[in-house]
């Protein structure tokens, strides 16, 4: 017996299609599917927490930020 995890999307249609890959050619095999929903939030940037943006703005305490100016550009030659 052999577990393969995919991760697949359900069509606007409501049909889930499956393209599995199997070592065994020319061969029955009985096939168990386990559909089990994705939470929305394990899709998006798990690298972030739900409220870290509500957390983290307006969360400066120190002096304005200014941005300086960036001088004159440099004009190049073309080759």
């Amino acid at each position: 017996m052999r577990s393969v995890l995919i991760r697949s999307r359900v069509g606007d249609d409501g049909m889930l299609h499956l393209d599995v890959p199997s070592d065994f050619v020319g061969t029955d095999v009985e096939v168990m599917v386990i559909v089990q929903p994705v939470a929305p939030a394990a899709t998006k940037d798990p690298a972030w927490s739900p409220d870290f943006f509500k957390s983290v703005v307006g969360g400066w305490q120190g002096d304005l930020l200014r941005r300086e100016s960036e001088g004159e550009y440099e004009t190049r030659q073309r080759p």
